[in-house]
């Protein structure tokens, strides 16, 4: 079966691509990737607030399936909203990668000493995200963060260049640029400090990959549902329905995480408040979407962290 696979262009977004389209192939299809460019692409001056509602990084791609330009999307997950468009479903989620996120830190900059987090006094961080804009304000008041945005590479660059002291980056992006090109993103001088989900809350469903088709495309579910791995999806329920509950997105300083390690669920999650405060819940249970209510209720009440 012949398999067009719809895609951003930067190079995380075409090597999650190329891993999916890697697997497909080993099952006997064969694929094409079609590379499109979205909002969030084109826009990179702006934060995203600025830029539009959530999901600036799916809609040219998921109207590419429904017109059908393409037969399979490939997203990172935690880009889309809680709900697909009328006609799309997710129909696979390969294991996920490390969900937490990761301070990459010039050398000069680094004070292990230092309180919350390993850096000096007035150190600037870049960062676009309200969730990691909030979370780093908490624990660090003194830092200057600074809008940073475009692909991974040119973040990293950011970093190299001198225009920030730090920068924040979701370690599953990383590892996977390290893989599709066999060599290191991040040179060895700096300082890698991956940071505690359960505490510095991911977005949800980071470091996973959402594969979406056309509801009405049987063959297709069929030839993409062996991707799907079962605990991976497990987790995901239950931060995706807190998402929905939440109606977050890039707007909200809004994050969270369930841990599978242990057997049972451990759902972890953060809003941050007008105040500057955080909300914190953190749930253990096995019904995901029962542990998504109860921590939502926790987060709007205002449980300080």
């Amino acid at each position: 079966m012949r398999l067009r696979i719809a895609t951003r262009g930067s190079a995380l977004a075409r090597a999650q691509a190329t891993d999916v389209a890697q697997r497909l192939e080993r099952a006997g299809h064969a694929t094409e990737l079609v590379v499109l460019s979205t909002t969030g692409d084109q826009v990179t001056d702006r934060a995203f607030t600025d830029v539009g509602s959530f999901g600036v990084f799916v809609r040219e791609i998921e109207a590419a399936l429904l017109d059908g330009r393409a037969d399979i999307a490939v997203h990172s997950y935690k880009d889309l909203p809680s709900k697909s468009p009328d006609g799309l479903v997710i129909a696979a989620v390969p294991e996920r990668l490390d969900a937490a996120d990761v301070l990459l830190v010039r050398p000069e900059t680094a004070d292990a000493g230092a309180p919350g987090l390993p850096l000096r006094i007035g150190a600037r961080v870049g960062t676009s995200a309200a969730r990691r804009k909030a979370l780093l304000a908490a624990a660090r008041p003194d830092l200057a963060i600074g809008l940073l945005r475009g692909n991974v590479p040119t973040r990293v660059a950011a970093l190299l260049d001198g225009r920030f002291d730090a920068i924040v980056l979701a370690a599953a992006g990383i590892a996977r640029l390290d893989r599709a090109s066999g060599a290191a993103l991040v040179p060895p001088e700096i300082v890698r400090v991956r940071l505690d989900p359960k505490r510095f809350v991911p977005a949800p469903a980071q470091g996973a990959i959402a594969v979406q088709v056309r509801a009405d495309a049987p063959a297709v579910l069929a030839a993409v549902q062996p991707l799907n791995d079962a605990r991976t999806t497990n987790a995901l329920r239950a931060e995706r329905a807190l998402l929905g509950l939440a109606e977050a997105g890039c707007v909200l300083p809004f994050g969270a995480w369930c841990d599978t390690s242990g057997g049972a669920l451990e759902l972890h999650a953060v809003l941050g408040q007008e105040n500057g405060a955080i909300a914190r819940a953190d749930i253990t249970g096995a019904d995901p979407e029962a542990m998504a209510a109860q921590a939502w209720a926790e987060l709007s009440s205002g449980v300080p962290a």
